[in-house]
């Protein structure tokens, strides 16, 4: 049932030289399919696990939990889920997905766990948070989703969960490498926290800045000038009065090509990622995009408009605003993505189905705020020094995630 092997892993701790060895689910888990229950049994009752608690979270616990379900004593002792229980996604549209694992670590209630999830019911000796750890490693996945059939979805079955090999190791070992990467993990999401509340702080400071219309309410935060002294009161004019619609051809298609970005407004094509189909008679009609203009999409609006960082031209499926009097760039892209913003410009879209698109002439009637550009400085350095922070956080959380992929790669056979 178990076969020594010569193989382990790449990392391990220096306490520990026995060799690991192989087994399978089986010898760990007993499977069985979750409870199918009528619409009417949801919504109230006992937790009821299903896919997306676990694929949501690194661990399940009672509380976790998302839905409900009403059922019989007897399914609630069938379809129990107990600490150390391994619950895994049935069935997936993509074969990558398919037999996602997680684990339930709750001492203190039992839960019930729905038809498109199988449960692992603890049977042999194995800690579960490192079993939930190795489950997660691309071997692992690889030889699930390997197994899987299907056409149009894919599943796994009990059986074939029960076939799947893993390579494991002693208890006090598990134990050690499940404690080690439970603290990457942590970290992980205190710094997720943290990101979600400076996220949350600076959506509430961009609302006490900007007035909720931009018609002319006074904003509830004010800044004031280097000398202690009040900065004059909020101009608000009309968006044709602050920018002009610009539409140069003036090139011979030896610019670089920009596209859009969601985050970054106007970029280069490379950045973006996006494989723009031009021929050299089509990029003749491109706009040429100086630094700081902005840019809407006419056809496919979603989201707010940004400036841009480069010189280039863009399809004239763009509208390239360009400012008429003197304004400070951040300000506006900041005040361009506030979410009120963002609906009242859908509202001036036209036309219907794939004809709908946003004019300038409609654009250019919206309000918008014009401070004096002192205050448009400190707003837009406050704003941006926010920017930075969440950066900064976002780029630790993903190089915490890639070194912990590579530890799920190395610590593992």
């Amino acid at each position: 049932m178990k076969d020594n092997l010569k193989s382990e892993p790449e990392i391990r701790f220096p306490e520990f030289s026995t060799a690991w060895f192989e087994t399978s689910l089986g010898d760990l888990l007993t499977f069985k399919n979750g409870l199918n229950a009528t619409k009417e049994d949801y919504g109230g009752g006992d937790k009821f696990i299903n896919v997306l608690d676990i694929i949501q979270n690194n661990f399940i616990t009672y509380d976790k939990i998302i839905g409900s379900v009403r059922t019989s004593e007897k399914n609630k002792e069938l379809y129990k889920v107990e600490y150390g229980d391994v619950l895994f996604q049935r069935s997936s549209e993509t074969r990558e997905e398919v037999g996602q694992a997680n684990v339930y670590l709750d001492r203190e209630k039992p839960a019930l766990f729905g038809g498109f999830v199988i449960r692992g019911k603890k049977v042999g000796e194995y800690h579960p948070v490192f079993l939930n750890y190795l489950l997660k490693t691309p071997a692992t996945r690889n030889d699930i989703t390997s197994r899987s059939g299907g056409s149009t979805r894919y599943n796994v079955g009990q059986e074939t969960l029960s076939s799947v090999k893993i390579s494991t190791t002693g208890l006090s070992e598990q134990q050690k490498i499940a404690s080690f990467l439970s603290s990457v993990d942590e970290r992980i999401e205190l710094l997720e926290r943290k990101k979600e509340k400076l996220e949350a702080y600076k959506k509430g400071v961009m609302q006490q800045i900007f007035p909720s219309t931009g018609s002319g309410q006074t904003p509830r935060i004010r800044f004031k000038q280097d000398d202690g002294s009040e900065f004059p009161e909020w101009n608000y004019l009309k968006a044709k009065e602050v920018f002009g619609n610009v539409s140069n051809k003036k090139h011979q298609g030896d610019l670089p090509i920009l596209s859009a970005s969601q985050e970054h407004g106007m970029v280069l094509r490379e950045e973006n990622g996006i494989r723009i189909q031009a021929t050299e008679k089509s990029i003749l009609s491109y706009k040429i995009v100086e630094p700081d203009d902005f840019v809407i999409s006419l056809r496919s609006f979603q989201g707010g408009v940004d400036h841009s960082r480069h010189l280039g031209i863009c399809s004239p499926a763009y509208t390239v605003l360009r400012s008429k009097i003197p304004i400070v760039p951040q300000f506006f892209t900041f005040f361009f993505k506030k979410e009120s913003f963002i609906t009242r410009l859908s509202l001036t879209v036209v036309g219907i189905r794939d004809g709908k698109q946003i004019t300038y002439d409609n654009f250019g009637q919206l309000k918008l705020p014009y401070p004096s550009l002192q205050e448009q400085q400190k707003i837009a350095a406050v704003l941006n020094c926010l920017d930075v922070n969440l950066e900064t956080l976002d780029s630790q959380i993903q190089g915490l995630k890639t070194w912990k992929k590579g530890l799920l790669q190395q610590m593992f056979v």
